[in-house]
């Protein structure tokens, strides 16, 4: 385990890009890489939720490989997408993107599907595997809270983070001036809503599951939203909730709820310095991975899922379930639950002790409707460079993507935008979204590129724009997008100074080098010394990096807002 963790950390120096980048990864999920099947094969496609991974893909190329077949005669062939379940539900609603089994994390989601109109999926669910909802922190970060010796809950979690006096008495000032942790959007992911209804059964001492009128509860609704002034972003997926934390360390989050899976694949153990699994006293969830089958498709295709979802369940394919750190879908006979189920690897196969019932439809909704109130409300400063080399495609791709962007910004949020190029422009200063949704919209539609780069000068009068907004009651966000090296400022230059105005006012960093000819090392350096993400961008790809910034920041994505 601390070898691929070496290996990991020498691939963070070496190429730097890779802890930050989240440039080839989209919202909606990622498909395995392209297969080859046989001539005459039957296929089918399968979407599975990021828990699952990387024991699905593994699972796909064999059973791909075994000739397993239809009883006409005909060889079944796997195609496995990735996909979070709201945003799976997103994607289905139309009726026209239905694979043949659907494996989200719990079959609530089928019933979320249905009261979409897609009812295919609820009448044959069989889990695949398990996982319980677990905080993902650093040890060194827990034993100063008290673990293993004192029982960590859920409703610490937001006492600390709203008392920074409490949190510095823990701390002892060593990991920052406030608790910083993430979780995945609610809207896209299911790890993302059962942090938060796990929150509300805490705050209500239950074990069976809560009512609408639990969420409606005002102390409750405060329990969330204490909670929700820790995160510090939220992530588009589970296995990127687990990546990130994992490559960025302890000075970038002090923790993230992720499930125990994603943190034994991603940097927990038994060392000082190794991710450790804390799992609630109060309890948590269990989620089941219910493969569905689709009772809409024709015979053929129903009779393949069902065979790989059988095959899913085998005694040796569930025992990789449990290599690759999920626990078998029941009590199978020649399924044993060693390592890496032990404390060399950061968990503890006796927990957890209580795990909440599973939620209705009408609760997952309406703790999703709770966060987009509960959620600390975003302050964010967009830079846009529209120097002469941007013409073209280039700012065509940006107009699209940033005008997007903008839609999805929660009303409450704060918004200004500015432009540059040898001038900068302020094009709208610290409005809120709800009334300058429409303006800033037309606004970025109307950007023209011309001129040369002053990006030091923008990122320093962005920081300054930021000081005069700052409030406790928001996160302060910049992003930075850029396809050149600054030619022409003259009140700023790349240094530390520069850095450290850019992140202060505890403000997060995003940076995106748009082409080749952009400064990367800059852009680096830069959204490093934010705590933020760095990303590679180009025309192609420039859509879904916004549409993933969008859900760091809360915005209205999958099933959200």
């Amino acid at each position: 385990m601390h070898n691929k963790k070496a290996s990991a950390l020498m691939v963070f120096v070496v190429a730097g890009a890779l802890a930050l980048a989240a440039c080839s990864r989209a919202p909606s999920g990622t498909t395995s890489k392209a297969p080859v099947a046989p001539a005459n094969a039957f296929r089918i496609r399968v979407t599975a939720n990021a828990g699952l991974t990387p024991w699905i893909e593994q699972a796909v190329d064999k059973f791909n490989q075994s000739g397993t077949k239809l009883a006409a005669g005909k060889p079944v062939f796997v195609d496995v997408s990735i996909v979070e379940a709201g945003q799976a539900v997103s994607d289905m609603t139309d009726g026209t993107n239905l694979p043949a089994l659907w494996i989200p994390d719990d079959a609530v989601w089928a019933a979320v599907l249905a009261k979409r109109g897609q009812t295919g999926y609820q009448a044959n669910c069989v889990s695949v595997a398990q996982s319980p909802l677990v905080i993902a922190m650093w040890r060194p970060i827990a034993e100063a809270l008290g673990w293993p010796g004192r029982a960590l809950g859920w409703l610490d979690v937001g006492t600390l983070a709203a008392d920074p006096s409490e949190w510095a008495y823990y701390s002892g000032g060593k990991y920052g001036a406030a608790l910083r942790i993430g979780h995945t959007h609610p809207g896209l992911s299911g790890s993302g809503v059962s942090t938060l209804l796990a929150i509300v059964q805490a705050a209500r001492s239950k074990t069976d599951p809560v009512t609408v009128a639990d969420i409606n509860d005002p102390i409750v609704q405060a329990s969330v939203k204490a909670f929700e002034g820790a995160v510090a972003s939220f992530s588009p997926s589970t296995d990127k909730m687990g990546e990130t934390l994992y490559q960025r360390g302890s000075d970038f989050m002090g923790g993230g709820v992720e499930y125990e899976s994603t943190l034994i694949n991603n940097g927990g153990g038994g060392g000082d310095t190794d991710l450790v699994a804390i799992y609630p006293f109060e309890g948590t969830f269990m989620a089941t991975h219910p493969a569905c089958v689709n009772d809409g498709a024709d015979a053929q295709t129903q009779e393949a899922a069902k065979l790989f979802r059988d095959y899913l369940l085998k005694s040796d394919v569930q025992q990789t379930a449990v290599s690759a750190g999920l626990r078998p879908a029941t009590a199978s006979a020649g399924v044993s639950l060693g390592a890496p189920f032990d404390t060399e690897h950061g968990v503890d196969p006796a927990q957890p002790k209580v795990v909440y019932g599973a939620p209705s439809v009408d609760t997952l909704l309406a703790v999703s409707n709770l966060w987009q109130s509960a959620r600390k409300n975003v302050n964010l400063v967009m830079l846009i460079d529209i120097s002469g080399s941007m013409r073209g495609a280039k700012i065509d791709s940006v107009r699209t993507a940033a005008m997007q962007f903008a839609q999805q910004m929660g009303d409450n949020d704060f918004l200004t935008l500015m432009t540059f190029s040898d001038k900068i422009r302020v094009l709208i200063d610290h409005k809120k979204v709800a009334d300058a949704r429409a303006n800033a919209v037309a606004q970025i539609n109307g950007i023209q590129a011309s001129g040369n780069t002053s990006l030091y000068d923008a990122i320093g009068t962005a920081a300054g724009l930021l000081k005069k907004s700052n409030s406790a009651e928001t996160s302060n966000v910049m992003v930075v997008l850029t396809d050149g090296q600054d030619t022409s400022s003259n009140q700023y230059s790349m240094n530390q100074k520069l850095i450290d105005t850019a992140a202060a006012n505890n403000t997060t960093v995003f940076t995106i080098a748009y082409g080749e000819d952009a400064d990367q090392d800059v852009l680096l350096k830069l959204a490093s010394g934010g705590k933020g993400n760095f990303y590679a961008g180009n025309t192609a790809n420039i859509a879904s990096i916004y549409q993933e910034m969008s859900a760091a920041f809360g915005g209205s994505v999958g099933i959200g807002r």
